[in-house]
């Protein structure tokens, strides 16, 4: 772990010598599970088991603790980011095919959508790639403290020497080259997933090229122009 990340935290409970007393209270305060439970019903998405909400909740505040010395994302409203990433992420989850068996998380950063799918798909075994050295640190945590089927790739996703049954994106840098990428790491049959918007998929079926047959998008809970598109490649 780098010398300037946080060091490993509970996920929960509370401790008077923790280093971040604000966040302790903003956590206590904010009841994420039974919020989140409303958010999915909100969005008519399947109710979690509660061993679920559990490791979500987890994940939720190791999120809140880490993003006040560390960058995990921009949103740093409590219910944006359950309703933002945490509800997209499960809808994801949610609508991926069966038969995944392993699953690449392309640029994880915080670990949207690759966490969630790894705490509501725990047939999937999750690969969480990230080369951002402090989001590889959080990432190894939140494995860590969630205890979900999950490893991290520390380094760029192009590296990995392996196919999967399936390569996520969402909120990639340059996401057309990162798609153009994705492709060859995704096995015969396999599925790409990509979480982008209606205008910009275009630009992103060019990109993965003419290998990959796509089905019809599905919309994503919160916006009207957010979508889960699925392809299969041949």
């Amino acid at each position: 772990m780098h010398d300037d990340c946080p060091d490993p935290i509970p996920a929960c409970g509370t401790d008077h010598s923790d280093p971040f007393p604000y966040t302790d209270l903003l956590m206590e305060s904010y009841p994420s599970a039974d919020r989140l439970n409303d958010l999915l019903a909100i969005a008519r998405l399947p109710i979690l088991q509660t061993s679920q909400y559990k490791q979500l909740n987890d994940y939720f505040s190791l999120i809140l603790r880490w993003n006040t010395r560390t960058n995990l994302t921009s949103v740093r409203d409590p219910e944006a980011i359950l309703s933002r990433h945490f509800v997209e992420s499960i809808a994801c989850a949610q609508a991926l095919p069966p038969g995944i068996a392993t699953l690449l998380d392309f640029g994880s950063g915080a670990g949207f959508p690759g966490i969630p799918i790894a705490i509501c798909r725990p047939d999937i075994a999750v690969t969480l790639a990230e080369s951002q050295g402090k989001k590889a640190a959080f990432l190894q945590e939140a494995v860590r403290v969630t205890d979900v089927t999950a490893k991290v790739h520390s380094g760029r996703a192009e590296t990995l020497n392996t196919q999967f049954d399936c390569v996520t994106l969402r909120a990639v840098d340059h996401m057309d080259r990162a798609v153009q990428a994705a492709t060859n790491l995704v096995s015969p049959n396999g599925w790409l997933a990509l979480l982008t918007t209606q205008a910009d998929l275009p630009n992103l079926q060019v990109a993965a090229g003419p290998a990959f047959l796509w089905s019809e998008p599905v919309p994503l809970p919160g916006s009207e122009s957010r979508i889960l598109a699925l392809a299969r490649k041949s």
